[in-house]
């Protein structure tokens, strides 16, 4: 698989991968999340992502929203904790009208008062939605509760008070202070030529004004983790919980038996351990998963599931018995065969997605100034032994370590 890239003198970087497809995906991915937010600001990264769809120097909301729409494109965008991305998908005779909207929402935008005002009010009745979702809601209220009070801990969307409180001045001095082009990158994947994108790029970015900024976050210090648990009453009829604990950021390598061990235990497959389990065998849960997210700094490892209430100590039980399995017992040759045979099956599965390559590359750039190949990918899983897996269970899964949300 090839890739082209450029880096402008403004620092802005460009990533290309080309596809047969004449179907188009661009976004621009910046370096900054909401952990880049100072605590009077929680919530600030997720408001400016919205904000910049309402006006610019030059456009109207209604043109933003109509320009990529007019020619049967899309435009979204979304904010992590460590990132924020523009993305667009359109026929791919539009590239230079996609790279001008890129550009202008991003470095053009005006935040018009009256627009702040509507979209505070979208984005609180975006955070009383949340709250109507406990599945969504104990992901974050878990991560508060592993991170403390590390700036990583806090939920994306910010709260009402902190909401109501930010002024335009406020917003521009926070784009100002952290979209530096040094920590912007354009991801491209279609069938036009790399000549013909560059083109385009250059066009539409090389005359942004070059902002050279190192990033400096404030760094998680894994030695303040104390494990906690802690339910929390909602009055649902399910009961919802977590049990996870701290582990590697997406710079260690054993994140990729990390990955591995994540997707044996409770992964998208049917054939999961923990679904396995709590469902197929027992009939305990109709969701059981476990997921493995990962930052620049440190990484959270989760298995959430949703039981009827008299079951929740019974399902825990079994957890942590699979938990014990994978400490004490070496899987067997055939059983590390096909763990690693279904990450790398899935991995590849996702990457026949074009939408999906494109935002991948845009965050190993962002993250890593590189893609890695698939092949190479495939090959550190191959590598994977049956020790490391211990190890890391080893590591990860001490149940004294473990931390404990519950929604009841």
């Amino acid at each position: 698989m090839e890739y082209y890239t450029h880096v402008l003198q403004n620092g802005i970087r460009l990533i290309h991968q080309p596809v047969n497809s004449p179907v188009a995906h661009c976004g621009i991915f910046i370096n900054t999340g909401s952990r880049d937010e100072l605590e009077n600001q929680h919530g600030m990264a997720h408001l400016i992502e919205h904000l910049i769809f309402k006006g610019t120097k030059k456009r109207k909301a209604y043109h933003i929203l109509s320009r990529m729409e007019d020619v049967g494109g899309e435009m979204n965008a979304y904010t992590t904790k460590e990132e924020t991305c523009i993305y667009t998908t359109f026929f791919n005779n539009y590239y230079s009208r996609a790279f001008d909207l890129l550009s202008d929402v991003l470095f053009y935008s005006v935040f018009p008062q009256k627009e702040i005002v509507k979209e505070k009010e979208v984005i609180i009745d975006e955070i009383n939605s949340y709250k109507d979702s406990p599945t969504d809601q104990i992901y974050d209220d878990f991560e508060e509760l592993v991170f403390n009070t590390n700036p990583i801990a806090r939920n994306i969307l910010g709260t009402k008070k902190a909401l109501n409180s930010y002024t335009r001045n406020d917003i521009i001095d926070f784009v100002m202070s952290n979209y530096a082009t040094n920590e912007i990158v354009v991801s491209s994947v279609s069938s036009v030529s790399f000549p013909r994108i560059l083109k385009y790029f250059m066009k539409h970015f090389s005359n942004v004004d070059q902002v050279e900024r190192k990033k400096i976050r404030n760094e998680y210090n894994f030695r303040s983790y104390q494990p906690l648990h802690r339910k929390n009453k909602k009055n649902t009829y399910q009961t919802h919980c977590i049990i996870g604990n701290q582990t590697y950021s997406n710079k260690d390598e054993r994140r990729y038996a990390m990955h591995l061990l994540n997707n044996l235990l409770g992964g998208p497959g049917m054939n999961s351990r923990l679904n396995m389990t709590l469902r197929e065998k027992k009939g305990l849960a109709y969701n059981i998963e476990s997921n493995y997210s990962t930052y620049s700094d440190v990484g959270i490892f989760q298995v959430y599931f949703g039981t009827d209430t008299k079951h929740l100590n019974q399902c825990i039980d079994l957890i942590h018995s699979d938990f014990k399995k994978l400490k004490e017992q070496k899987l067997g040759t055939v059983q590390l065969s096909k763990a690693k045979r279904q990450l790398i099956g899935q991995i590849a599965i996702a990457a026949e997605h074009n939408e999906n390559q494109m935002l991948a590359n845009g965050r190993s750039m962002i993250l890593f100034d590189k893609v890695y190949p698939f092949h190479e990918v495939a090959q550190k899983i191959e590598n994977i032994t049956s020790n490391e897996i211990r190890e890391i269970a080893n590591e990860v899964l001490i149940p004294h370590q473990l931390s404990s949300l519950v929604f009841y």
